[in-house]
């Protein structure tokens, strides 16, 4: 009977345990190679921005309120009864245009005794000139006669009584003439009065039409028709001059020195957006800077003028402000979604030329819309990461996608 010789059962145990371990070992070196310590980066997708150089604007942004520029409240300078009422509530009106009329009846008598009274003056004031004048004439006649009479007495033809009658006579008419004189002037004064009083009178008649002072867009009826009123007493209504008008703001405190110095040079201009009507903007000029710094706030307070011819800035309402304070040429811009808050500060990712990234520290300067200023840390025509970042690390490769695909690619 023959034997079979067994085949060795270690040399195939030990065959597919090398081949086990040499699998393990490559998969191993495999996964090593995907991460970030191993020998091959991942890519990962993010979007980038290129740095770019260009003259923007100095602006400083801010919310105001609009105001009026000339708040007026018509009163009644007599008292009467208001008649009537010539204007329509909330309208626009002009200067010197009829608001009310108060009864003028009263006033138009005091008018016509102030004129009596004047004529009844004039007339007495003719009288005491024509005493003037009489007088002069017998004080002539009587000067006359007293030089005769002493003539005459001298040579003895008259008595001496004849000669003292006749120089009595005479001072006497002078003493007439001054007294006339003198009635004269208070005639004269008199006529003053009247003439003073005429125009009082008049004056007072024309209170009796009250008309606007200013162009403006007036409010409710405060006092109605039928109502008695007092010489400046409770408000008719409110005007509130629309045209020109102001838009009042605050800046930061900060901001001052600059703002002073460029409104010295030249007007600013200001852009003011109704928050209700945000597609008609109004441009106007800085026209006021207050004189002293709100220390609550740290700001300071501005008004802004602006024509408003097509009205469309209303008294009360709230606008989003843009000062223009002049404008930064060559100045570098990046998103501002590009700057990230680093151990060190503000940090950038920038994309180098072999498609990896690095990690640089900028100084921020103002913003501009979406954009920030890099001051200092990065150059034009360099190229940085706007989204994404926070897969990134030094030296990671990127591979550049839109925004709205970052999140959906997979390393």
């Amino acid at each position: 009977m023959s034997r079979r010789r067994a085949t060795p059962v270690f040399p195939i145990f030990a065959i597919a345990t090398l081949a086990l371990l040499t699998g393990g070992c490559g998969q191993t070196q495999q996964t090593q190679k995907a991460q970030p310590g191993g020998g091959q980066v991942p890519v990962v997708p993010v979007s980038v921005a290129p740095v770019i150089q260009q003259s923007v604007p100095v602006q400083i942004a801010a919310v105001g309120r609009v105001e009026a520029s000339a708040v007026i409240q018509v009163r009644s300078q007599i008292a009467g009864e208001i008649v009537r009422v010539a204007f329509i509530e909330g309208a626009n009106v002009k200067k010197d245009d009829l608001l009310f009329e108060i009864d003028p009846r009263p006033y138009q008598e005091a008018l016509r005794q102030a004129q009596a009274t004047l004529a009844r003056d004039t007339a007495q004031f003719h009288q005491a000139e024509a005493n003037v004048e009489r007088d002069k004439a017998q004080l002539k006649s009587a000067e006359a006669d007293e030089e005769r009479n002493r003539g005459l007495n001298q040579e003895g033809l008259a008595s001496k009584a004849q000669s003292d009658q006749s120089i009595a006579a005479a001072d006497a008419l002078r003493a007439s003439i001054l007294a006339d004189q003198a009635a004269t002037e208070s005639a004269r004064a008199a006529l003053d009065n009247d003439r003073a009083a005429i125009d009082r009178a008049k004056l007072d008649l024309s209170y009796c039409e009250i008309r606007a002072p200013v162009s403006g867009r007036v409010g409710n009826v405060l006092i109605h028709q039928g109502n008695l009123v007092g010489a400046n007493g409770n408000p008719l209504v409110v005007i509130n001059q629309v045209n020109p008008i102001w838009v009042s703001f605050n800046a930061p405190e900060q901001s001052l020195t600059e703002i002073r110095r460029s409104a010295a040079a030249r007007k600013l201009p200001v852009r003011a957006v109704p928050r209700d009507d945000v597609a008609h903007p109004a441009t106007g000029y800085l026209d006021v800077i207050d004189n002293t710094v709100d220390t609550t706030t740290g700001t300071i307070h501005l008004k802004a003028v602006f024509d408003n011819q097509a009205g469309g800035l209303f008294p009360g309402q709230f606008a989003d402000v843009v000062l223009t304070l002049g404008t930064l040429d060559r100045a570098l811009l990046v998103p501002s979604e590009a700057v990230q808050a680093g151990v060190d500060g503000q940090m950038v990712y920038v994309v180098k030329g072999n498609q990896t990234v690095e990690p640089r520290p900028v100084t921020v300067g103002s913003s501009f819309g979406n954009k920030v200023e890099i001051q200092k840390g990065l150059s034009a025509g360099e190229s940085v990461v706007t989204d994404g970042q926070l897969r990134l690390f030094p030296g990671a490769r990127i591979r550049a996608v839109p925004a709205s695909q970052v999140d959906s690619q997979a390393l």
